[in-house]
């Protein structure tokens, strides 16, 4: 049995990337030199699903799961305060929070999250009971370091941007201080059914259209991330 390891993720657009990793050098001027392995732009992705090792017999499934999911519509994020997993007292991993820029919002990403995990559970991914913290990751505190005074009050620019698509990704295991990634590759994109109103502050972006999607059990089948082990 031949498995990649994989996992289900919405891809952050360029601009919001850029103002996380300005979020992050703020944080790092306020830690101890070394302390922290910050996660480069390319690498950064809001996790929805992490499948672990795959059997790749199991993709054209995936993929089946994954073209009824795009029946939900596009929908808007915004960045949110910093956090850290397992907690701020004993932070392991530093993240930058994302929550839905309005009502209507917040119930479609968490409508998204449930019907990946329903459509996966026949599949024996069983439904995930942890708590859904939607995030960037933006630094894993090293084996044996403390991360010092984080300054989790650090005040975060008002950012909002469209969820438009999702993205099943191939993740290489590589040492984690040479972690690369590849290009982007949309796979899925979800339903446009609403055009942005008054005070919309993501714009004409939330109203983008889909152009298609490319299936796993289609030639591409994974768009490939080169990363580090850690999941979250």
């Amino acid at each position: 049995m031949k498995t990649i390891r994989a996992f289900i993720a919405v891809e952050i657009p360029d601009d919001v990337k850029r103002i996380a990793t300005d979020v992050g050098r703020q944080l790092a001027a306020s830690t101890p030199d070394g302390a922290i392995r910050w996660v480069k732009p390319n690498a950064m992705h809001l996790t929805l699903r992490f499948l672990g090792n795959t059997d790749e017999q199991l993709l054209p499934d995936i993929s089946r799961v994954l073209d009824v999911v795009v029946a939900l519509p596009v929908f808007s994020l915004r960045l949110d305060q910093l956090g850290a997993f397992p907690n701020t007292k004993r932070p392991r991993a530093l993240w930058l929070g994302l929550l839905g820029d309005r009502p209507d919002d917040v119930a479609a990403l968490a409508t998204l999250k449930a019907a990946i995990d329903r459509g996966l559970e026949p599949l024996d991914w069983p439904v995930e009971t942890k708590p859904f913290q939607p995030h960037l990751t933006l630094g894993r505190v090293r084996e044996g370091r403390s991360p010092g005074d984080v300054p989790w009050q650090l005040a975060v620019p008002e950012t909002v941007f469209p969820v438009t698509a999702i993205h099943a990704i191939e993740s290489d295991l590589l040492p984690v201080d040479h972690a690369t990634r590849s290009a982007t590759q949309p796979n899925w994109r979800l339903r446009v059914n609403r055009q942005p109103g008054p005070g919309d502050t993501c714009g004409d972006r939330c109203a983008t259209p889909g152009t298609g999607r490319q299936s796993l059990a289609q030639g591409n089948l994974l768009r490939r991330d080169h990363s580090s082990r850690a999941r979250y």
